[in-house]
């Protein structure tokens, strides 16, 4: 490769032929500063904060776009550099929103950071300021085009989830970020996976805030209010508080909903192992019975409404099991409020989820396990973590408790469910030992591991081989699916997708990071092995091994055998082909 040798603020430094001034500072170890750059996602140069002076250059130039040549000196924080970030982001002030206080993106707002570092005059523009009504029609989100700084990021976001419902419309000064013909984002084939939401620097697109029906529902003596969690958040929610990311924050989660006012607080877990024993037995069945191959997963909603949307001759092909999330409220409102003498009427479930799109997915159709929803408030980690700080918990300094019974047991299979991989690795281990009729040892699944769009693998059970793949991010499932409308040439049988790029861990209701840390550190890798190494250490690895689980199945228990009327009627769903536009 070859290697150009260049200085950044006086430190030489060799990069590769072709690199930017902006990677060849980070390879200096020298951060400048951006706002609508994303790394291989959003390299456009639109904001104009990432200029710089360099040699051979006519004037400041892009940091983000502008290559390096053979003998560059680049100076990234000279007056000039200072004053014209300065002058460029009170220019983007003068038509900004400055709702600060009340916005919740304060204090992690990249605007607002780059603002004060600057020391910039919030009104030294004064002018043509648009004004926006807020799109509010949807279930997940919340766009305030007031607060958009057009840098652009949610459309990469969308572009790359392949679903590309928003975009820039109009020109100028008139420009502002939408869909198409100015359409509620409720009138377009959105999948509701909220990776805009994750990327935005400022608080333009934000998840629905939910948190008010919680603290309503807590102060409702009439009401029996539990919470479930779901895998990933325990390796998610301390980011909020300052830990490192991928830290395992289980115990203190518990301690903190526990300490919120939840009656009783449950594992999502328990659900994810449900998920899988009802999985397992569906493409058991199938694999004996002749039925839809392959199979895939239904645990992610963004995704089976992408199927929804865009390959609904395929939805036949999908598992009915409901999600983890759905299958635990179904559990709590039938099998636990008969246990504890509870009217599902005064029983309020509340979930808090990686995604944005489990808020769309409490309101689906084939929900109702009791006659009322299975879910009744779906929160995102984000969400949770502004309940505890508004509750005056100090986090980091709670003690470790554990989840209340009868939901308390679960697996490592359940565990991994968060990550990219999960769900099939949980499946297979089960359908290994139902299909071999023994206890296999080997419970680890190297081919399906890692966070790579789209993984391959062929699994040998009961000497049979079973060829599978694993998608995640929207993308990923376009070529999976495109792959089955084409015969299937690959032979997959089993076939597991997740919405959102890496999983769960990655899920659009996740901790917001700033960018460069989005850019320079792995999230979905870091945040996966806290999950799996949380697998590694736990002595039951298989979803049928939960004591949780057999104390639900068998004669004479809540579910007489797995796949039986009973649990088809609770635990299973249906699908609908959607319109793409509702016009």
């Amino acid at each position: 490769m070859e290697m150009l040798n260049v200085k950044i603020n006086g430190i030489a430094v060799s990069v590769p032929k072709g690199s930017t001034i902006l990677e060849a500072a980070r390879i200096a170890g020298v951060e400048i500063p951006t706002l609508c750059y994303m790394k291989e996602r959003n390299e456009i140069g639109a904001c104009r904060i990432c200029v710089v002076e360099a040699t051979g250059a006519r004037g400041l130039v892009t940091a983000c776009v502008y290559p390096v040549s053979e003998g560059m000196e680049i100076q990234t924080n000279t007056q000039k550099v200072q004053q014209a970030r300065k002058t460029t982001l009170e220019l983007i002030l003068s038509t900004h929103d400055k709702k600060c206080l009340s916005c919740v993106r304060s204090n992690n707002c990249e605007l607002q950071k780059l603002c004060l570092e600057y020391g910039v005059d919030a009104d030294a523009f004064d002018g043509f300021k648009p004004h926006y009504e807020l799109d509010e029609s949807c279930a997940h989100l919340v766009r305030d085009n007031n607060k958009c700084i057009l840098c652009r990021r949610c459309v990469a976001a969308c572009q790359e989830q392949y679903v590309s419902v928003i975009g820039a419309n109009d020109r100028g000064i008139d420009t502002s970020i939408g869909c198409a013909f100015n359409k509620k984002l409720n009138d377009v084939p959105c999948i509701s996976c909220g990776q805009c939401t994750a990327v935005c620097p400022t608080g333009a697109l934000t998840e629905r805030d939910d948190t008010d029906k919680v603290w309503a529902a807590l102060a409702d003596s009439s009401k029996h209010v539990v919470v479930q969690v779901a895998p990933s958040v325990r390796a998610t929610l301390g980011e909020c508080f300052g830990m490192p990311i991928g830290t395992n924050v289980e115990g203190k989660m518990v301690s903190a909903l526990r300490r919120l006012g939840f009656d009783r607080v449950f594992d999502t877990n328990f659900g994810a192992d449900l998920t899988i024993v009802e999985e397992a037995n569906e493409l058991v069945e199938r694999m004996k019975n002749g039925g839809t191959l392959p199979m895939i997963t239904s645990c992610s909603p963004g995704w089976v409404k992408f199927c929804e949307y865009y390959y609904p001759d395929l939805l036949k092909n999908l598992s009915t099991c409901k999600s983890p999330q759905q299958m635990t409220g179904a559990v709590i409102k039938t099998y636990y409020a008969e246990k504890e003498g509870i009217d599902p009427k005064d029983l309020v479930v509340v979930s808090v989820m990686p995604c944005t799109a489990k808020k769309f997915e409490i309101g689906r159709a084939d929900q109702s396990a009791a006659g009322v929803p299975d879910v009744d408030i779906a929160l995102t980690t984000r969400e949770l973590s502004r309940m505890i700080m508004r509750a005056g918990l100090t986090f980091t300094a709670l003690p470790d408790e554990e989840f209340d019974d009868p939901f308390a047991a679960d697996t490592g299979a359940a565990v991994i469910f968060g990550a990219t991989g999960g769900v099939m690795e949980a499946a297979l281990r089960t359908a290994n030992d139902w299909l071999t009729g023994k206890d296999n040892e080997v419970v680890k699944l190297d081919a399906v591991r890692g966070t790579r769009g789209l993984k391959e693998a062929t699994v040998n059970i009961a000497g049979t081989d079973l060829k599978v793949a694993v998608a995640s991010g929207a993308a990923a499932a376009k070529y999976v699916m495109d792959q089955l409308k084409a015969g299937n040439p690959n032979g997959w049988a089993f076939i597991e997708v997740m919405g959102c790029p890496g999983g769960c861990v990655n899920g659009g209701g996740q901790p917001i990071q700033p960018q460069y840390v989005r850019d320079t550190v792995d999230l979905k890798a870091v945040r996966a092995k806290a999950l799996y190494d949380q697998d590694e250490a736990m002595t039951l690895r298989k979803s049928h091994e939960s004591p949780a689980i057999k104390a639900l199945y068998g004669e004479g228990k809540w579910y007489e055998s797995f796949g039986c009327h009973k649990a088809h009627e609770a635990l299973h769903t249906s699908y609908t082909a959607r319109k793409k536009y509702n016009y």
